[in-house]
């Protein structure tokens, strides 16, 4: 082999700083598309600690309700060692249990868990649910499902 032949392997081996430049700029660009739809994929994720919560408090009424013909309104009645208890991986808490507007004592209930630490950006914010299983914010609402359905 000819030297100028060696040169030009050489050359062919290693890349330019231009192509470097061009590969990290590409991966800045997808970086900078993945990062918030990353927030918001997590932000959905938590939220399932609430729903799973309003739940299992949904159905500990019920059951209290069968029992003894009225809802309770404090969350030890419904076992829990404190009346604002936390959710299970921590991410929600038990803001109220409360009447309805129009019902009379006892005879209907509205949960409401209310975010906390980094949930607390959630466009969602807090999460209820009543006796008759309507879940609020409901899918409906675009002002609080900015980031996909709360529920």
């Amino acid at each position: 082999m000819a030297t100028g032949d060696m040169a030009m392997i050489r050359r062919r081996r290693g890349f330019t700083l231009i192509e470097l430049m061009i590969v990290v700029a590409i991966i800045a660009v997808l970086a900078a598309i993945a990062v918030p739809w990353y927030g918001q994929y997590t932000f959905r994720a938590r939220r399932g600690d609430a729903q799973k919560m309003l739940v299992h408090i949904a159905q500990a009424q019920e059951r209290f309700y069968t029992d003894y013909n009225h809802y309770p309104l404090t969350a030890s009645s419904l076992g829990y060692n404190t009346n604002s208890p936390v959710s299970e991986n921590g991410y929600y808490v038990l803001a109220s249990l409360a009447l309805p507007s129009a019902t009379s004592a006892g005879q209907g209930y509205v949960a409401t868990v209310k975010p906390q630490g980094t949930q607390t950006k959630d466009a969602c914010g807090n999460l209820s649910i009543d006796n008759t299983g309507q879940k609020l914010p409901a899918p409906t609402d675009t002002a609080k499902n900015r980031n996909g359905s709360c529920w």
